[in-house]
């Protein structure tokens, strides 16, 4: 019996070692080294300051910017309190949200049809895309209050919309974080 507790004891010791220690450091150092981006959360800096990951959505809610996908995580767009709302589609806060946003969108740009993920959210509430869609539709908006062509963002967008993988996975998508970014540069903000 004192055998096989000494044995029980000293396995558990060696795995907790082995698994709990080593194998994580291991596993970091690996992805350190061959996926150093993506390890670390893929954090986009300007002049040496972080400004936002590209696999998290933030809110952008100046006129000046592409607005990303709204958010019912937390406050909006909290990463600690990810989740969707699970509200069904006959409850009247979705509907009054959706019914104030679609207002919203519309008075912005009446001459146009609002793509629908601009005015739902994802079931994380922390989608950091929009579909190519979402993104024209916002294109009036952006030239008019930086003094760019609307051709000029066309192009813009077109550059930084992500196609399906492999050509049959996922859906056409615009990361807004890169598109904010790359509108700076176009246009820098008056």
């Amino acid at each position: 019996m004192k055998k096989n507790l000494l044995t029980a004891f000293l396995m558990t010791i060696a795995m907790t070692i082995l698994l709990g220690i080593l194998y994580p450091l291991l596993i970091t150092a690996l992805a350190q080294v061959l996926f150093k981006d993506k390890a670390n959360g893929q954090i986009r800096y300007r002049n040496g300051e972080a400004i936002g990951s590209r696999i998290i959505g933030q809110p952008f809610t100046t006129a000046k910017y592409f607005h990303s996908r709204p958010s019912n995580a937390g406050t909006g767009y909290d990463a600690a309190n990810s989740g969707g709302t699970n509200l069904g589609p006959t409850n009247q806060k979705l509907i009054d949200r959706v019914n104030a946003d679609a207002k919203s969108l519309h008075d912005e740009n009446p001459a146009q049809l609002i793509p629908v993920d601009l005015l739902t959210t994802s079931a994380s509430g922390l989608d950091p895309e929009i579909s190519p869609a979402g993104a024209e539709f916002q294109i009036p908006r952006v030239a008019r209050e930086r003094g760019v062509t609307e051709t000029a963002l066309r192009d813009l967008v077109q550059k930084h919309t992500y196609q399906r993988e492999l050509g049959l996975l996922g859906e056409p998508r615009v990361n807004v974080l890169e598109l904010n970014l790359a509108l700076d540069e176009l246009a820098p903000k008056p």
